[in-house]
């Protein structure tokens, strides 16, 4: 239980520096506002799967019910195992330096103002504008859960990976264009056309990962910066979660499990069908969503008509693990 003691101190230390402003709400609970069905199905062996969750599959799991593991000096044997880890916290934010997981405000001075989330619709198109926070959450470690599963890092701590106030990039779409040019390839008819493909696709729960610059119903991946077109708001700031996790992908911090379930690697280009996303704030949501599940199946009631403009995201992260008993 040393990381819940951990997580709490933390809570108490910012709060002590922070100040209530127009950021409100409540802490984030790892236990009650975590959607545990978001786990499953677990596949074991690649022959056993536990657990009913519509949508989706395993097609990447392991097919062999034994895996075989070369990282050391003695072969390690042990049982193919996947399944759904709550691992990661992504806020998109119209209040700026709001950190919700925590319920509040960090106090940034004159910078609110020229920061802050933006919403305008014409003819039926809208643009959205919003930060985004991106927090280590390692659920499972901080509640010391399956501490015997080797593939869960347990000396991850809650932690702050990425915050976009202070990135120019996020706040500037052509500067962002500059970073990363090969936006310029995906702004054309052709390439919006085939994200309609992604988005059919996405209804099953299989997005297209060969359409990386694609997020389904939430629109392109790119520009890598903080406005999205969208005629939805709770489906605009899902599409910038999901870009808040390309954009981890790009600079080199995203983490993936190998198929084999014997290591991890850095993943320059995101495989799209390993992350969910379950909202916690504003409401908290039973069923996370694929990357680009259109919102006409998922956003209603999931904003309220009054304020309340600040959103939460739980990642959940597909895991492919070699449990052996050595």
């Amino acid at each position: 239980m040393r990381h819940i003691v951990i997580f709490i101190v933390l809570m108490l230390g910012l709060s002590s520096q922070v100040q209530a402003g127009s950021c409100n709400g409540r802490p984030l609970n790892p236990i009650l506002d975590v959607s545990w069905q978001n786990m499953f199905p677990i596949s074991i062996g690649g022959v056993v799967e536990v657990g009913n969750w519509s949508g989706g599959g395993f097609d990447d799991a392991p097919t062999d019910p034994i895996c075989v593991c070369n990282n050391g000096t003695i072969p390690k044997v042990g049982l193919s195992v996947s399944f759904w880890e709550p691992a990661r916290l992504i806020d998109t934010v119209s209040t700026p330096y709001c950190m919700m997981p925590l319920g509040v405000e960090m106090n940034a001075g004159g910078l609110q103002g020229q920061l802050g989330g933006s919403f305008t619709s014409r003819n039926g198109h809208g643009k959205l504008f919003q930060q985004m926070h991106y927090f280590i959450f390692p659920v499972l470690a901080i509640l010391d859960m399956y501490t015997d599963l080797p593939c869960i890092d347990y000396d991850r701590q809650f932690d702050l990976a990425m915050i976009t106030e202070i990135l120019p990039t996020w706040n500037d779409d052509l500067l962002a264009m500059v970073v990363n040019p090969e936006a310029v390839l995906f702004a054309n008819p052709a390439a919006a056309l085939a994200c309609a493909a992604d988005a059919s696709s996405t209804i099953f729960g299989r997005p297209i990962n060969a359409l990386y610059w694609c997020m389904g119903g939430w629109g392109s991946t790119y520009p890598l910066a903080g406005s999205i077109t969208a005629t939805d708001y709770a489906e605009g700031n899902a599409g910038l979660a999901a870009r808040g996790i390309y954009l981890m992908a790009r600079t080199g911090l995203l983490e993936e499990f190998s198929p084999n379930g014997c290591s991890r690697y850095y993943a320059p280009i995101w495989n799209k069908d390993r992350y969910r996303l379950q909202m916690t704030r504003p409401v908290v949501d039973s069923k996370a969503k694929y990357i680009g599940t259109p919102g006409l199946l998922w956003t209603q009631n999931k904003h309220p008509l009054v304020g309340k403009d600040n959103f939460s995201w739980l990642m959940f992260r597909k895991v492919n693990c070699c449990v052996s008993a050595y």
